[in-house]
């Protein structure tokens, strides 16, 4: 996918900078601060702007909510050859499929998000049809050691 001029997936204000939930963290520490956003939301603690869009996607995942409870889970490996789906990906895809509609970038995918939640009947099954695709384009990049291309992205979508 073509890179963006502001590489932030989200912008975040000047009182949001110390929550970092995506540059120079280990994997524990992304874990982490999921676990630690859901424990705010359960709690009813306020939350900054990133955050409630992490509620969010994790609101809308009950079978991960145990998981995100779990400390032991911060450590746990998930398989990618069709093991135990890894729920931190699973989130993380929901939420760079997010800013990619906020941001219509690749252009396009805003539109194509309204015909696959009328098709799909929901915003959330829409939304997995489309980190299905999403998952594929960037492990068929990474696999080749290529960019992934929006036209190719955009072409599986418009299929769905």
């Amino acid at each position: 996918m073509s890179a963006l001029p502001d590489r932030a997936l989200v912008r975040i204000s000047a009182q949001e900078r110390a929550v970092s939930f995506f540059a120079n963290e280990s994997r524990e520490q992304l874990r982490g601060a999921y676990r630690e956003v859901w424990r705010k939301r359960r709690e009813g603690l306020p939350l900054q702007a990133l955050e409630t869009q992490i509620a969010d996607v994790i609101a809308a995942h009950p079978e991960y909510h145990g998981l995100l409870q779990d400390e032991a889970a911060l450590r746990q490996e998930f398989a990618l050859d069709g093991g135990r789906e890894n729920p931190f990906l699973h989130l993380g895809l929901h939420l760079a499929l997010r800013e990619q509609i906020a941001t219509d970038r690749p252009a396009g995918i805003a539109r194509l998000r309204q015909r696959l939640v009328a098709l799909a009947g929901s915003e959330h099954a829409a939304e997995h049809r489309m980190i299905e695709v999403l998952a594929s384009v960037l492990s068929e990049a990474q696999s080749s050691g290529l960019q992934a291309q929006d036209a190719v992205y955009l072409e599986r979508l418009r299929r769905l």
